[in-house]
């Protein structure tokens, strides 16, 4: 009697019904909080109140203030500084895990070390590093080195982004390293044997390789950065504000929702934009050095 090999294949049916429990989470995690904070951005304003008739006054104010763009630049290029710096100083210590094999474990361990306390305590370590009467300042004064401590240091965009590098440096390692660590260490013998010098193999071979982890890196640091609240709150002080302290400004001091939601979704478009523009930008070079490679 033969039997009839059963097919692997799975009905397009079952495909879509196990795939409704993720789409429902999506819908209610995601699209259903956009869609209230969209809501509110088209809404008005009226005393205490917030009535829902839809328009885009709030948009235009928000965009006729020139105060809020240069804010939103400014985060922007904070956001872009922590993320290359943070990408450039990942590099060397995700090299030496992914092609250092010894106590690989070890070292994974120490980098994760930051997380295993507060966020706040870690800003407010640096505040009392900066700080006027802090670590750096004490020290100077101790060695005779200044006279009067330095004021400089904190609550400014340089301590902004000192504190953010130090806080998200250590998720641009993760990335990076796993995009090393998929480097066949055939293809790098295969280069040396061909007479690549150890520079040449590491520009020709090691950072195309590991692009897609470097523009990952850039990516998990550069989105989260770009709207920090509580890191400008504590250590940015007026010349240090980003854009997280306008949608908070507009929401809890000035009570007015759809202004604040608008400036919200501005915020999101723009960082989507960006994102976007830097993806691309990443598979046409990709793309351009592929097809120049062939030629």
């Amino acid at each position: 009697m033969a039997f009839r090999r059963l097919s692997p294949r799975i009905s397009p049916m079952v495909s879509h019904s196990a795939s409704l429990p993720a789409f429902g989470l999506i819908a209610i995690g995601v699209l259903a909080p956009l869609t209230m904070l969209l809501a509110v951005a088209l809404a008005q304003k009226q005393g205490f109140s917030i009535v829902f008739d839809l328009t885009l006054d709030n948009f235009g104010q928000i965009l006729a203030r020139e105060s809020y763009l240069l804010i939103l630049l400014r985060s922007l290029v904070i956001a872009a500084v922590v993320a290359l710096t943070s990408v450039v100083l990942a590099y060397p210590v995700a090299f030496f895990l992914a092609f250092d094999t010894r106590y690989k474990f070890f070292w994974l361990a120490l980098i994760t070390l930051p997380f295993w306390s507060s966020y706040l305590l870690r800003i407010f370590a640096w505040k009392i590093i900066l700080g006027y009467d802090g670590i750096i300042n004490s020290t100077l004064l101790t060695t005779g080195m200044i006279e009067t401590p330095l004021g400089f240091l904190l609550y400014n965009k340089a301590a902004v982004i000192i504190t953010l590098i130090h806080s998200w440096a250590p998720f641009a390692v993760l990335p990076i390293f796993v995009s090393l660590n998929h480097i066949s260490p055939q293809v790098l013998q295969a280069a040396t044997d061909l007479g690549d010098s150890q520079v040449r193999r590491f520009f020709r071979l090691i950072v195309p390789l590991s692009s897609p982890g470097l523009l990952a890196a850039f990516l998990v640091v550069f989105i989260p950065t770009a709207g920090d609240y509580i890191t400008p709150s504590l250590v940015g002080g007026p010349t240090g504000a980003m854009i997280g302290n306008v949608i908070f400004l507009l929401f809890a001091r000035a009570q007015d929702w759809p202004a604040g939601a608008a400036m919200a979704v501005i915020f999101m478009l723009t960082m989507s934009l960006a994102a976007s523009t830097l993806v691309m930008t990443y598979h046409l070079l990709i793309r351009w050095m592929t097809g120049r490679a062939d030629r």
